[in-house]
């Protein structure tokens, strides 16, 4: 618990919601001595020099891992706290966070995440399949989705006050063993947003190294802050073919299984056209389709 620990924030775009995290985290309390390295993923909105902080500076924006791998192997110590810069952590969050994992070290261990309205985000994973992304993608069952954990990845078991080994846990808060992240190669850069920590924590399992869910921790995060929604499709769209074709999905079978279930959204949207919904069905189906063509012809 007395060693000290480096903790990795990411930024991009707007500096308010880090320079409040990094406010929140010299408020902390009963936690190890805390080095802060916050890594400027080359953005628009340049972070500034700030006291206490050690600020690395990209030239080039690379997302998630690589902006993560940046701070990595600048931060000094062997325990490092990855943080989203859009998170709200309580004043004895990073020392729960230390008390809770220890005795599972070296793990990869992630805390509950809520929602600004409290809901859970469901930060325990199971190994994402092609089976979850058609159901996600699939407009008729958008309504009953909040009951469908299993189905769209959520381990069940991974709930609030509950500390449990899960496949992977998401990334907005991770706490890493330095050296054996670096060993293992770091995260995969060529995911710019979305899966590269799924990615991490199954090479990281191939080791002997688990992933842990914390849910005795608590966070909230707000998520989706640094990008648009049309880009942010793009990236996880992208990011799933390449993990498809990493483990082994085959990224073929997962474009047919979208498509048709885009084409199940092109009746679906008729319907609801017909019903006097307000929707288009051909332009939803163009811009899915689209989607997956730019995601299928990305490497």
């Amino acid at each position: 618990m007395n060693r000290p620990i480096s903790v990795v924030i990411p930024h991009y775009g707007d500096t308010a919601p880090a320079l409040a995290l990094i406010d929140m985290l010299w408020a902390q309390t009963d936690a190890p001595a805390i080095e802060l390295v916050l890594v400027d993923d080359a953005s628009p909105e340049a972070f500034p020099d700030t006291p206490g902080v050690r600020v690395v500076r990209r030239t080039r924006n690379g997302g998630f891992g690589a902006a993560v791998n940046t701070g990595l192997r600048a931060a000094e110590h062997d325990r490092v706290l990855v943080l989203n810069s859009d998170l709200e952590v309580a004043p004895g969050f990073v020392g729960g966070l230390v008390r809770a994992a220890e005795p599972w070290m070296p793990a990869v261990c992630g805390c509950a995440l809520v929602g600004p309205d409290g809901d859970s985000q469901w930060a325990g994973r199971i190994f994402p399949r092609t089976s979850q992304y058609v159901i996600e993608w699939l407009t008729p069952l958008a309504r009953f989705r909040p009951r469908l954990h299993r189905a769209v990845g959520h381990d069940t078991s991974a709930v609030p006050g509950v500390v449990t080994p899960v496949d992977w846990v998401v990334g907005a808060v991770l706490l890493l063993p330095r050296s054996l992240v670096l060993d293992a190669g770091g995260f995969d850069e060529g995911f710019h947003m979305n899966c590269e920590e799924v990615d991490l924590q199954r090479r990281l399992r191939a080791l002997g190294v688990v992933s842990v869910f914390l849910g005795t921790v608590t966070a909230t995060h707000v998520g989706g802050g640094s990008s648009d929604d049309l880009t942010r499709r793009t990236w996880v769209m992208r990011s799933r073919h390449r993990y498809a074709r990493k483990w082994g999905e085959a990224p073929r079978v997962l474009r047919a299984a979208l498509t048709a279930a885009s084409a199940v959204n092109l009746v679906s949207n008729a319907v609801r056209r017909a019903a006097g919904r307000d929707v288009a069905p051909v332009a939803v189906f163009r811009r899915e389709l689209s989607l997956l063509r730019c995601a299928g012809a990305a490497r």
